[in-house]
């Protein structure tokens, strides 16, 4: 990673924008409630009124709150996508901004540039190739029925679930995207995840709770089965928030590696056993559309390959920011914040706004808010 220049972008875009932004608006404390309201088919409240979705798919995505379209994006793109990961992983590209993530249980002496080390790559914004992905005209198409014509691509990653070691690192617990996002309204928030080859629960594939997209959202952190593993193995004066980036310094890899903590895997801390799941099995180009409150995660990869899918967070450009302070999202905020801080070494305050500030890449139409 680039890291000087990442920096500097940052340094930039704090020095432009200043202390405040147009259109921010305070968050009030959430609460716990959810909406029993019903679906009504002549008051869509998730998606945009134009051609491209289906009265069907419609309804479907306003009653549950997510939508799979079978073979979006093409074999031959998904393949390119393959090829840079895999120059990512080799480190034949560093591009600039570029979050290189590895699993808490791979130990530093056996790390060696390959696929195999990498679990995921997140904000690709500077590398064209992956890019690209976030700009194909097939995918926004979709999109813009969510968010609607002006666009903003807002995180991206590529997620490479590995083979579970056996202590279970591979899964991500049950959570709402919205808890990471300081910017609203929610309905106009869209997730698309593109499946880069055979997807089941086999390898780890999506679970879903449908109908969840219709309550709020709920507080979030690291789950018990996570936090009682890193109270009794990692060591005093540890930070666990390097935990699982590559770019952690060196000395701490040997302590973070005793511990099965995934950093800002953050959980859902109380929801209904009894909701529904549904485990979405996916083939090589499917991509599932998803509203940034619905209710999902991943099982543990138990094969021996690894699972790969390409995701992008889009937005309206009309969203605003939001203060997180005072609601469940502050935990989030310190964590991000402080990471940033360290890895960028940015010398003035900067917020959860200022970072995602730094990501966001109008992808269509004008940008405004965001």
């Amino acid at each position: 990673m680039d890291q000087p220049r990442a920096a500097a972008r940052l340094r930039i875009l704090l020095g432009q924008l200043g202390r405040c932004s147009a259109g921010a608006v305070i968050a009030h404390p959430i609460s716990e409630s959810v909406s029993s309201a019903g679906f009504h088919p002549q008051q869509f409240q998730y998606t945009q009124d134009n051609s491209v979705l289906t009265l069907q798919q419609r309804k479907f995505y306003e009653e549950n709150g997510f939508l799979v379209i079978k073979k979006l994006v093409s074999d031959a793109d998904i393949e390119r996508f393959r090829n840079e990961f895999e120059r990512i992983c080799r480190k034949e590209v560093k591009p600039m901004g570029l979050m290189v993530m590895r699993d808490v249980t791979i130990a530093k002496s056996e790390y060696v540039p390959s696929e195999k080390m990498i679990t995921k790559v997140q904000d690709f914004q500077e590398d064209e190739e992956l890019f690209r992905y976030c700009t194909l005209p097939e995918i926004l198409k979709y999109v813009e029925c969510f968010t609607g014509p002006n666009i903003m691509a807002m995180h991206t990653m590529l997620i490479n679930k590995p083979p579970d070691s056996g202590k279970k690192t591979s899964r991500h617990p049950l959570h709402q995207d919205l808890h990471y996002f300081p910017f609203r309204p929610s309905n106009n928030i869209v997730c698309a995840w593109t499946a880069m080859e055979h997807i089941d629960r086999n390898n780890g594939c999506l679970v879903v709770l449908p109908g969840t997209h219709k309550g709020s959202l709920k507080p979030h952190d690291y789950p018990q089965w996570q936090k009682q593993t890193s109270e009794k193995l990692l060591y005093p004066g540890i930070p666990r928030r390097y935990c699982g980036f590559s770019s952690r310094p060196p000395q701490y890899s040997e302590y973070c590696n005793k511990g099965a903590v995934n950093i800002m895997f953050h959980g859902i801390q109380d929801y209904d056993e009894n909701n529904t799941r549904v485990h979405l099995v996916m083939e090589k180009g499917d991509t599932v559309f998803f509203h940034p409150l619905l209710i999902h995660g991943s099982g543990r990869n138990k094969t021996q390959g690894f699972r790969k899918a390409i995701s992008c967070h889009f937005a309206s450009a009309n969203c605003h920011y939001i203060d997180v302070k005072g609601t469940s999202q502050e935990n989030i905020e310190k964590e991000v914040v402080r990471f940033a801080n360290e890895l960028f070494k940015v010398k003035q305050d900067i917020n959860l706004k200022d970072v995602w500030r730094f990501r966001a890449r109008l992808v269509k139409g004008e940008r405004f808010n965001l």
